[in-house]
């Protein structure tokens, strides 16, 4: 069992350290996510090979490959991080092992964004130097087909896998608080987008649509760094303590504020505010307490505090309570945005 004080203030931790913070309900939601994630490492290696036996040519199919092998990133980067969670708390770690997850957010995003950046520009350049794939015969049980009706199947047969999982990972992701899975479950959803492209390049070509290959080919690129870029922003805010955020990143916590309410539910307590960062799945909540003039709170009263704080949510894994004559100056916005 961890604890953390803070000079001048009092920081106890009852709450467990790393993968045993969560409750059963999250654990089982972790497994389910980690199957999932295995799931989905077989569906995308098959499709990887089949892709890559019809691509020939088309720079769409080779696009398409390349997201393809980059969505291996997400689930291999999730389940290597949910590994170093387990680890318990220690002196050279004190806050745990959870930034596992924002690391390999980090790595995920990086790779996403450097492979679509280089598609994009391959794909112009072939564009600028009018560039024909050829797209020819195969002969099949004796019948000659034409090779891009099998790129056009491939991409139809294996498009649904990703989509079906990205939705169920999204709602895991949810419960979990995990922005590896969110994102993964992101990219899988946004696949049907890609086949799509895929298949309009392919028979751009079939009739006589040269340039059709490498339009689809830039728009899967274009789609590959929006991922990369919306994940790399999002990794790197929560690497560098910005304000917790909802799972998508789209607004701040409403864990933040729940916490500063149950501090000013206590009747000795005349004003509050929670510096709160993302840990991974767990937040890391310092909160500040000013009591009421003439009233210098017990150890008693301020364990009681940090205990109800604890009992909000399985996420509040790590609470420092400091009490002070005043809020600091750095913490009073807090304050006005809540009134």
């Amino acid at each position: 069992m961890a604890q953390h004080t803070d000079p001048g203030g009092t920081g106890a931790h009852g709450a467990a350290q790393g993968h045993h913070a969560m409750g059963e309900q999250q654990r089982e939601t972790l497994r389910r996510a980690i199957r999932l994630e295995w799931i989905t490492i077989a569906w995308v290696s098959a499709t990887v090979v089949l892709v890559g036996l019809v691509a020939g040519q088309s720079q769409a199919m080779r696009a398409a490959w390349a997201e393809d092998a980059l969505s291996l990133l997400p689930p291999v980067a999730f389940l290597v991080a949910t590994r170093f969670i387990r680890r318990p708390s220690s002196r050279s770690h004190p806050y745990g092992h959870h930034r596992a997850i924002g690391v390999a957010h980090l790595v995920a995003a990086l790779a996403l964004l450097g492979m679509g950046s280089y598609l994009a520009i391959s794909s112009a350049m072939g564009l600028i130097r009018v560039e024909r794939p050829p797209v020819g015969l195969m002969v099949i049980f004796g019948q000659p087909i034409w090779t891009g009706w099998l790129m056009i199947a491939v991409m139809v047969v294996t498009s649904p896998g990703p989509v079906v999982l990205g939705r169920l990972k999204k709602r895991l992701a949810e419960d979990l608080h995990d922005k590896v899975l969110s994102a993964d479950g992101d990219m899988g959803s946004a696949d049907w987008r890609t086949a799509i492209a895929t298949v309009v390049g392919v028979l751009g070509i079939g009739i006589g649509w040269w340039w059709a290959d490498a339009v689809a080919a830039i728009i899967v690129s274009v789609s590959i760094i929006k991922d990369g870029v919306h994940n790399l922003w999002s990794a790197i805010a929560g690497l560098t303590d910005t304000e917790a955020r909802t799972v998508d990143g789209s607004e701040p916590h409403p864990l933040t504020l729940e916490v500063e309410q149950r501090a000013l539910a206590e009747p000795w307590v005349a004003d509050a505010s929670a510096r709160v960062r993302d840990l991974g799945h767990v937040l890391h909540v310092e909160l500040f307490v000013a009591p009421h003039a003439g009233i210098a709170p017990q150890l008693e009263q301020l364990e009681a505090l940090h205990r109800r704080v604890c009992e909000l949510d399985w996420k509040v894994d790590d609470v420092v309570v400091v009490p002070c004559r005043e809020l600091p100056s750095s913490q009073t916005f807090r304050s006005t945005l809540r009134d």
